[in-house]
């Protein structure tokens, strides 16, 4: 029998929503919330010996010591597998089982799956060390994700050849992997051509990645009277983080009144950024957030006015689609309120 060690968050875990994500890591015998459909996937081959909970502000916050504790955990089951989540597109729960199933292949030799949705930031950032398995967006998907995810687990418990990601289910890695096709290439190019032209369904063996092209606005005709915003995903924020922005996935952004400040004091801002070292940042937020410059620009009469408000998230592991979403929400505020250029700044 294999012996699996499962890992989730506090709110698969059964411990609790946002409220617990603070839950320091901890360790429940046997099978808990969504083990109990791996358990029925993997058919009576393998076994969740143990389910590792852990919260997922507790995890992102203390990622090293997170990571240190829980493969302490792990190897006290002398599991033959390990299996994180699925995550969806929940950000820091995938970073954290992102993390977490590589620290456990590196430190324990043993294979690893997860899974979550393609825009999910532990996507990108761990697709290339692990097999990421790829899942709808939220957990209406656990009925698809769940039984791709054991098969997969089997064949690598087992040692099996593991095949392409469109035969197994999991995302992209990165990895050419030379084999013997019965047809030549250019007469497989030529097929597909043929078959384009045609305006025929094909498969291309070179997938090429796609990326947004965004027009770029006219120029501002005149600064001199043109009211300016400052945007960041830089995090800085007021003192205490008051909106309680995460340092990494970001889960939404801030709005702050700047109304009267010649500059953003020690006192008053810091930066909730966990991508790079704080300190500059907390010294002098304006650092990141230029509002001594722009009141330099609003004096000189190069611009008409600065805007008493600004927006602030982070950028550190923030999905593509939380980004989007939040940066239409700006923009419509933005329009609305008759600004006629934002500067976005980051780190």
């Amino acid at each position: 029998m294999i012996r699996v060690v499962h890992y989730l968050n506090q709110f698969f875990g059964q411990i609790g929503g946002e409220d617990k994500a603070d839950t320091k890591p901890l360790v429940r015998e046997g099978v808990v919330g969504p083990g109990m459909a791996f358990k029925m996937a993997l058919k009576g081959q393998a076994e969740i010996v143990a389910t590792v909970i852990c919260g997922d502000s507790y995890f992102n916050e203390n990622i090293e010591k997170a990571k240190a504790d829980i493969i302490a955990m792990v190897k006290k089951y002398n599991p033959d597998l390990f299996i994180a989540g699925p995550a969806f597109n929940a950000g820091r729960y995938g970073v954290a089982c992102g993390a977490i199933a590589k620290a456990v292949k590196e430190g324990l030799g043993i294979p690893v799956v997860t899974g979550m949705y393609i825009e999910n930031p532990g996507a990108d950032m761990f697709r290339k060390d692990i097999y990421i398995v790829s899942t709808k967006n939220n957990a209406a998907g656990m009925r698809n994700a769940v039984p791709v995810m054991a098969k997969l687990a089997l064949k690598l418990a087992k040692g099996e050849e593991i095949g392409s990601p469109d035969e197994e289910g999991y995302i992209e890695r990165g990895i050419r992997r030379n084999y013997f096709s019965e047809e030549r290439g250019s007469m497989r190019a030529v097929n597909m051509l043929v078959k384009k032209l045609k305006g025929e369904e094909f498969t291309t063996e070179y997938p090429m990645p796609t990326f947004d092209r965004v027009d770029p606005n006219p120029p501002v005709d005149d600064m001199a009277h043109a009211v300016v915003a400052l945007v960041t995903s830089g995090g800085i924020v007021p003192k205490g983080n008051p909106d309680r922005i995460e340092s990494s996935s970001a889960s939404k952004f801030g709005k702050y009144c700047i109304k009267g400040k010649l500059d953003l004091t020690e006192k008053e801002f810091q930066t909730a950024h966990g991508g790079y070292d704080p300190v500059y940042a907390n010294s002098d937020a304006d650092r990141v957030l230029p509002v001594d410059a722009m009141r330099e620009l609003e004096r000189e009469g190069v611009i008409g006015k600065l805007y008493d408000y600004y927006y602030a998230t982070v950028g550190n592991g923030t999905s593509v689609a939380n980004a989007k979403k939040y940066g239409a929400a700006i923009a419509s505020e933005l329009k609305d309120a008759g600004v006629d250029a934002v500067i976005l700044t980051s780190t």
